[in-house]
């Protein structure tokens, strides 16, 4: 299995607001990004998932977070979403997602839990949170799963980007580091910039 965009680095703008969305992945879309994900649990989800996809859709993959049932799978599709990240490992959401024709990161700990997660169907995992396990849990992990693209989540920030890359990771997802809920476009491509910096040193 291979990642289906060209940087991979995963924007979550968790959140954010509609009247904010396209100014801010217009930052991360000019830096670089084409992987951005906004969480069900920001304000009007619906609303900014689709205005981005119908304005950034062609050049980046767009989609949501923190996806826990089958109906907010339901509704990220038809918002024009196409790319699905879960916090846990349900194997019925994401076969259900995957049937849906969406692109799966699901969300895993352990070495059970992700032979599970990609048993349904999911073409990419996310170790959360990255920060409680390090990038020695990455290493082991490595050596027992197939090589599907694994990405770390939660406290990866410019300067631990490379470890995690070193272990076994092909990329992460950026929260917090990237941006927090109030802050202005221009910081969004500040941080933008450094991620990218920091995944294109470690990867020459």
């Amino acid at each position: 299995m291979t990642w289906p965009t060209r940087l991979p680095l995963i924007a979550i703008l968790r959140g954010i607001r509609p009247d904010e969305a396209l100014d801010h992945v217009q930052a991360l879309v000019d830096a670089g990004f084409d992987a951005i994900e906004i969480p069900l649990n920001s304000p009007e989800w619906r609303t900014s998932i689709g205005a981005v996809a119908r304005k950034f859709g062609d050049r980046a993959l767009i989609g949501g977070g923190t996806v826990l049932r089958e109906a907010d799978a339901d509704a990220l599709a038809n918002v024009g979403g196409r790319l699905v990240v879960t916090p846990n490992t349900r194997p019925s959401l994401i076969a259900h997602a995957v049937k849906r024709g969406l692109h799966v990161a699901a969300g895993f700990a352990t070495a059970s839990e992700g032979f599970d997660a990609l048993d349904a169907g999911a073409q990419a995992l996310k170790l959360f949170p990255a920060t409680t396990y390090g990038p020695g849990h990455v290493k082991a992990l490595r050596a027992v799963l197939p090589p599907v693209p694994l990405f770390a989540v939660g406290g990866v920030t410019p300067a631990n980007l490379r470890d995690y890359l070193r272990a076994g990771c092909i990329g992460a997802g950026l929260g917090s580091d990237l941006y927090a809920p109030g802050q202005l476009p221009a910081r969004t491509a500040e941080m933008a910039g450094a991620f990218v910096n920091a995944y294109r040193e470690a990867t020459p």
